[in-house]
């Protein structure tokens, strides 16, 4: 798949079909996240991919909107150290995380870390030793089925030269 394709069409995915992937596969999903844009090349990240079903119950349970973390294949946990940007670096490694998924024909659902209140929780199930900080955790596996979400079209987000 090209790159234009792959941003054009990957979506969030609830629904997950059990299965186990290739560790090299989720090896390579992290090595492409390892790859974003980073602030001064900080590169602040590190990521803990979970396949254990108990502990893929556990962070469903913890968290308020990752209940399908739990028949995911894989969840992806971004911790960044807290530096000034650590926010949009782990973002930006999650993007790649989603993307490179999909380009593996896998489905993603992106749920948030960094504002929520089981962080901790998160961190203390996964060993993840303080300052680091939780930006997401990525549920990966194969699709029980993909929604096709309606989008604003381009006229309604794109102004030039000014805000309009």
């Amino acid at each position: 798949m090209d790159a234009i394709e792959c941003l054009k069409t990957r979506r969030s995915v609830r629904e997950y079909d059990r299965g186990d992937l290739d560790k090299s596969v989720i090896e390579d999903i992290v090595d492409c996240a390892r790859l974003a844009a980073s602030a001064i090349n900080l590169q602040p990240w590190k990521f803990v991919a979970v396949t254990d079903r108990n502990v893929l119950r556990q962070i469903a349970d913890i968290t308020d909107h990752g209940k399908f973390i739990a028949e995911a294949s894989c969840c992806i946990a971004v911790f960044c150290e807290p530096v000034k940007y650590y926010l949009e670096d782990g973002s930006a490694a999650t993007q790649n995380i989603l993307l490179a998924a999909h380009a593996y024909g896998l489905a993603t659902c992106w749920v948030a870390g960094d504002k929520k209140d089981y962080c901790p929780d998160i961190a203390r199930l996964l060993g993840v030793p303080e300052p680091y900080k939780l930006v997401s955790l990525v549920a990966v596996g194969r699709a029980r089925s993909v929604p096709s979400p309606e989008k604003k079209t381009l006229s309604e987000v794109l102004s030039w030269e000014r805000f309009s």
